[in-house]
């Protein structure tokens, strides 16, 4: 197959100004495909608009745990209340043509020799976070490919399979011979690392280099527009502070 740029996003979660930003860039970066590791909706006001802006790019798509129970009418009783009323508010943003198309994304895809997941490949509809290499050994077990995208925790983060943690942010990473990497590639709509400036991944297959991105976005908008559409308060005060 022929080499190409991809844009890997993740965590996109209805944060249309962010979304904006990054595509800008990435168009600027010569980007020839997007792929996302999920969660496209959720926790912030453009759910609809971003996942329209999503399935435009024809963006393979993985099923995030957002996507999931945003698509599904399964009982948040055991939800944090912040998230519950988050979930609610999403389902009723959402056409029965958008909801279909997330009650069926795959849990994981494999393409041009990577793989996405939103979690992990041992357990994908248990959405384990990984923060650790201790967390990640299970993973790489399941992983039969030299690199496997992921989101879910927010951090971007290199596991190397060899043991190494290697954290790169703005910097460039070559995959190696041999190798097996479980990366993840931060957060378009809702950074969680300290960095409130949205994140992502561009992936040459040519070059077999990863870079990772931060980019500044309309913080002021998206915030204003959380607390129009009557969501709770936190969503908007914790996007600042990128936890």
């Amino acid at each position: 197959m022929k080499s190409a740029r991809y844009a890997v996003l993740g965590d996109i979660h209805g944060n249309w100004e962010a979304l904006s930003t990054v595509l800008a860039d990435a168009a600027e970066q010569g980007i020839t495909r997007y792929v996302s590791v999920g969660d496209v909706v959720g926790y912030n006001a453009d759910p609809s608009a971003c996942l329209d802006k999503v399935r435009e790019l024809d963006c393979a798509v993985v099923r995030g745990n957002h996507d999931h129970y945003c698509s599904h009418d399964e009982s948040l009783q055991d939800f944090h209340p912040l998230a519950a009323k988050v979930i609610s508010w999403t389902r009723e943003q959402l056409s029965q043509d958008q909801i279909d198309y997330l009650r069926h994304l795959k849990m994981h895809q494999t393409l041009d020799g990577f793989t996405l997941v939103h979690s992990t490949l041992d357990m994908p509809d248990h959405w384990g976070y990984v923060f650790d290499t201790l967390e990640a050994e299970s993973h790489f077990n399941y992983q039969h490919t030299s690199v496997c995208f992921y989101g879910h925790t927010h951090v971007p983060v290199v596991f190397d399979k060899l043991g190494r943690v290697v954290r790169r942010e703005c910097t460039t990473l070559k995959v190696e011979i041999g190798h097996k990497y479980f990366i993840n590639v931060g957060s378009v709509g809702q950074p969680r690392d300290g960095d409130p400036r949205c994140a992502y991944v561009i992936y040459d297959t040519g070059t077999k280099e990863i870079e990772f991105r931060r980019l500044t976005y309309d913080l002021a908008t998206t915030q204003a527009k959380i607390l129009a559409a009557g969501l709770p308060d936190r969503l908007a005060d914790r996007l600042a502070l990128g936890k």
